[in-house]
């Protein structure tokens, strides 16, 4: 099946991109490839309430760059991995503030993290809609939670530490890239 990428983006207080985290897995094992984080200075000025987790200790070296950089470096590396296809927590709000990567097919992670049918570890008391659905409590932190057992897991709110932990939960959800509907 090839690869496929992980994307998580912090906004600043102007609802602007202003960091930008990818990895590509391996479609079958669901490992990591390649990390890439793109912090774009420019927005980072306005600031934005995760500014202070931009530069954490990363697993990758940040690459600082204007936006229109970031979006052509990573269309490129998306090329040369044979990546069509995003993953995201949430993906509709990374989807809306990164409309240069709306040529690439779109899934959401928590469409099956959510939900009783493709989440076994949802607790048989846990309140959920008629669909399945958790009714609260399905957020990256407390889902990470759930999946690892790790009660002590704080998400870091730094874009390639989350798509990083986005990834987890796919890995932990141990659902077929199939079962992923597109947006």
């Amino acid at each position: 099946m090839g690869k496929f990428a992980v994307i998580d983006t912090e906004t600043n207080w102007a609802d602007q991109v202003m960091s930008i985290g990818t990895v590509i897995a391996d479609a079958d094992t669901f490992a990591p490839v390649e990390m890439k984080y793109h912090i774009l200075p420019a927005e980072c000025q306005i600031c934005g309430m995760y500014y202070d987790a931009l530069f954490l200790d990363t697993p990758v070296k940040p690459i600082l760059c204007t936006r229109a950089e970031a979006m052509s470096d990573l269309r490129a590396w998306f090329r040369k991995h044979g990546v069509n296809r995003i993953f995201a927590y949430n993906a509709c709000f990374d989807r809306n503030h990164l409309p240069e990567l709306r040529g690439f097919d779109w899934y959401d992670i928590m469409r099956l993290a959510a939900y009783r049918q493709h989440n076994p570890k949802i607790p048989a008391d846990a309140a959920c809609c008629s669909t399945g659905r958790l009714k609260r409590g399905y957020g990256v932190e407390p889902m990470l939670r759930l999946l690892s057992g790790d009660r002590t897991y704080r998400e870091t709110h730094n874009a390639i530490c989350d798509a990083v932990d986005e990834l987890e939960i796919m890995q932990l959800l141990r659902n077929r890239l199939e079962q992923y509907k597109p947006l």
